[in-house]
């Protein structure tokens, strides 16, 4: 027997039994539900993709490295803050602040990239004789931005946004950045494990993935 919830449906709905029209609610609500939950993951995973949770704690590992657990904790924060007011800010703005600047996207990339890949050169070619203090806010750049709200989380808001919904999207966010949190916190105990030598090693090699992921964001704007 089929449900209607208007017309002559709901007629024939009211004239069956109370368990049967319980049968047809239950059925209905989680038709729902699953519904919603097939719309967040179609959010949760590009965003995650996007903004690699697992990349991030590693990049923090290797900039963070020497840092008191206080200041890496406050970094941490700092850069999650960064990053998600930064794509909250894209994710209802983004097209209005593109079109009265008269940029795009590709704009976006290319910037980005360049900043990154100047940051990454910059650690590649600094000698280990002379190491140079971490600034202070390095929790906003790089972290904030552009690794967690950079060009790729930034148009995959803006697309998902229009394809399942500001609400979903803003759910599969907050989700995102809760993992980005657990990965930055338990950092610490990564970076015990490997000690002073192997966190030089892995402070290079995350140099040189960052400059490869700016060049790879600057190609991906010029392509655009």
């Amino acid at each position: 027997m089929d449900c209607y919830y208007g017309g002559q449906g709901a007629a024939r709905n009211a004239e069956s039994p109370p368990e049967t029209r319980c049968v047809f609610s239950r059925g209905w609500q989680l038709s729902r539900v699953l519904e919603w939950i097939q719309k967040f993951l179609q959010a949760f995973i590009p965003l995650f993709v996007a903004i690699d949770p697992i990349g991030l704690a590693a990049i923090f590992l290797g900039l963070g490295q020497g840092l008191a657990p206080a200041r890496r904790q406050k970094t941490a924060d700092q850069a999650v803050w960064t990053g998600g007011l930064v794509a909250l800010g894209f994710l209802f703005l983004g097209q209005t602040v593109f079109q009265a600047l008269g940029i795009s996207v590709t704009d976006f990339q290319i910037a980005g990239g360049l900043i990154l890949f100047l940051l990454a050169a910059k650690d590649l070619v600094l000698s280990a004789a002379e190491p140079e203090k971490m600034p202070e806010d390095f929790g906003v750049v790089p972290l904030g931005m552009p690794l967690i709200a950079g060009p790729a989380s930034i148009t995959t808001l803006l697309l998902l946004s229009h394809l399942v919904g500001v609400v979903v999207t803003l759910a599969a966010l907050a989700v995102n950045l809760a993992v980005v949190v657990l990965g930055l916190r338990y950092s610490d105990w990564l970076g015990r494990k490997i000690g002073g030598t192997g966190m030089r090693a892995i402070s290079k090699i995350i140099s040189m993935l960052l400059a490869a992921i700016a060049i790879a964001m600057i190609r991906q704007g010029l392509k655009g």
